[in-house]
């Protein structure tokens, strides 16, 4: 391979905040041209301002992309997107349900101008169905498809996920159908259009805990640190001197590698911990066994001991210590960039890698709007003349 996959691929991304822009980043990456379209005030993580918690987030996925200034709302900026969208590949948005159609500028208004083109959506719960016209968003996700539910300490309330993972699994999905209706019009050279559900996305994460209901026919009581289902022990986040760790023991030669590292073999000899059954059972008391352990060591002793001896674990990493991390930067997914406003920060190259082809260069997020001009004149034959009409009725 010599050249990106998705080189030749022009798309509108209409993407807002996590979901939408994340695909979009997705693609930029893959080596196609990414349009951002935007209203003349900016998308949601742009308008926060130019210093704030969103400026990261915003950077982060919106690198590798052109910028224009489109306003949906109005009959000129309308007309402006069915000329655009002769001539594009692929639109996708993730604004609440029905807002293109409702301005005409759908899927089926689209493609009719364009059979080729690919027109893909991500909402809360897809296009069809009962919760069709439900506003969704990760915490609300998390909340919806149970993800909260089993999320926290036995006895406490349902917790959400600080990482935004609703939000950003379905905008990989987003990616992916894109990807394969790209794939599909290559064979029948029609265009499709993609319908993501985050309900849908999100819900194949369940399948440890709901492994556990159909066992029990009950709701598992929240677990914490521990196996879902409480049915793997070891299996938690253990206490060292300078931090904390995670391990886990999936099979018994697990159980008996943990044993050897932590120099108690006579532990294989405790009726109490004989098979995996009997580890969950005494699950408290071998939990204070290995913090016994743990406890004596940093998080960095009993990682090289665990790695030394084949068991499975990780330091309990803090964020700065993930922006920092060496494999990261080794793997060349992380790169050090210097931001106006928040100094040098960590941004992300793809996670999608193919051997013997870089990712392409990151770059800086435009400023709003800054490439309308170019994009409208090569892609909707907008002259100098036509685009002032267009900023005057505030079309653009």
């Amino acid at each position: 391979m010599n050249r990106q996959p998705l080189d030749g691929v022009t798309v509108l991304d209409f993407g807002q905040v996590y979901n939408g822009p994340y695909c979009g980043f997705l693609l930029a990456q893959g080596g196609a041209r990414v349009i951002k379209v935007e209203s003349r005030i900016g998308e949601t993580l742009r308008a926060r301002g130019a210093t704030s918690t969103a400026s990261y987030p915003f950077a982060l996925l919106n690198t590798n992309k052109e910028c224009i200034t489109l306003n949906i709302q109005s009959a000129e900026g309308q007309a402006l997107l069915k000329r655009l969208a002769k001539n594009i590949d692929v639109v996708f948005e993730n604004f609440a349900p029905g807002t293109m159609d409702k301005y005409g500028i759908g899927s089926d208004a689209l493609r009719a101008l364009n059979p080729r083109l690919i027109y893909a959506s991500s909402t809360g719960y897809g296009t069809e169905g009962p919760y069709r016209d439900f506003l969704g968003m990760d915490i609300t996700l998390q909340a919806m498809t149970g993800v909260m539910s089993i999320t926290g300490e036995e006895g406490g309330p349902p917790l959400k996920t600080a990482a935004a993972f609703a939000d950003f699994i379905a905008g990989t999905h987003l990616y992916a159908g894109i990807v394969s209706a790209l794939y599909a019009r290559e064979q029948s050279g029609e265009g499709a259009t993609v319908d993501i559900s985050m309900q849908d996305c999100v819900f194949p994460t369940l399948a440890t805990a709901l492994g556990s209901y159909y066992v029990a026919g009950a709701q598992p009581t929240r677990a914490g640190n521990r196996h879902p289902g409480r049915a793997l022990a070891p299996y938690n986040v253990y206490r060292t001197s300078d931090g904390h760790v995670a391990i886990i023991c999936i099979r018994e030669g697990h159980w008996r590698k943990l044993c050897q590292a932590m120099d108690q073999p006579e532990l294989l000899q405790d009726e109490r911990f004989a098979t995996t059954a009997l580890r969950c059972e005494n699950m408290e008391a071998l939990d204070a066994l290995v913090t016994r352990w743990t406890g004596r060591h940093t998080k960095a002793e009993i990682f090289a001991i665990a790695q030394s001896h084949g068991v499975i674990c990780a330091p309990v990493q803090n964020l700065g210590d993930v922006v920092s991390d060496p494999h990261l930067a080794a793997r060349g997914s992380l790169e050090a960039r210097g931001h106006p406003q928040l100094g040098e920060i960590a941004q992300l190259h793809t996670p999608l890698r193919f051997r013997d082809l870089a990712p392409p260069p990151l770059t800086d997020v435009p400023p709003l709007g800054r490439d309308t001009a170019q994009v409208l004149a090569e892609l909707a034959s907008v002259d100098d003349e036509e685009l002032e009409r267009l900023r005057a009725a505030e079309a653009v």
